[in-house]
């Protein structure tokens, strides 16, 4: 008797990350931590209680840096000599939510729990607004702002000087 894995998702809920502007690196690392389930407070390291994620507008990505062009994608076909490389620019024009799917699930622990798959089921890319699942009840996942360093007060000063403004005491 053949054993069926069945993937529950009862208790999950589905997640809508809007990828339109976002940058991909921070994107894929809120993406993988609530793929882990580590926004809940029910978190347990030895079990998969990660929600679905949903993320819609995967062309509309974007890249900082030189990272569009100089990012190269590599993988061998298995023969020799054919080592296959492939920039983002290219990825996105053939397959725009690979690049997504690879970002994430590079930050995805490697240990058992990726073993079954589950975690890679539940990360559904789309590269335009349109998406399969309207009849899921979806929450769209809104990105906590950034916490930006404040300025220290002496490097204030001496930028404050540079520009030959007098300082507050």
């Amino acid at each position: 008797m053949a054993l069926i894995n069945r993937w529950v998702n009862e208790g999950l809920r589905w997640r809508v990350f809007d990828a339109k502007g976002e940058v991909l690196g921070r994107l894929a690392s809120r993406i993988s931590v609530v793929l882990q389930g580590k926004d809940k407070p029910t978190y347990s390291p030895n079990r998969d209680d990660g929600d679905v994620c949903v993320v819609v507008n995967a062309r509309h990505i974007a890249l900082t840096g030189n990272k569009l062009t100089d990012k190269v994608y590599y993988w061998h076909t298995g023969y020799i000599g054919h080592l296959k490389e492939r920039t983002v620019k290219e990825q996105m024009a053939r397959k725009p939510e690979e690049v997504i799917r690879k970002a994430v699930l590079r930050m995805l622990p490697r240990n058992r729990l990726t073993d079954v798959w589950d975690r890679v089921r539940k990360l559904r890319i789309f590269p335009d607004e349109a998406h399969t699942f309207g009849d899921k009840p979806l929450e769209p996942y809104v990105m906590p702002p950034r916490k930006v360093r404040e300025v220290r007060p002496r490097e204030r000063r001496a930028a404050l000087r540079a520009q030959g403004k007098p300082a507050k005491k």
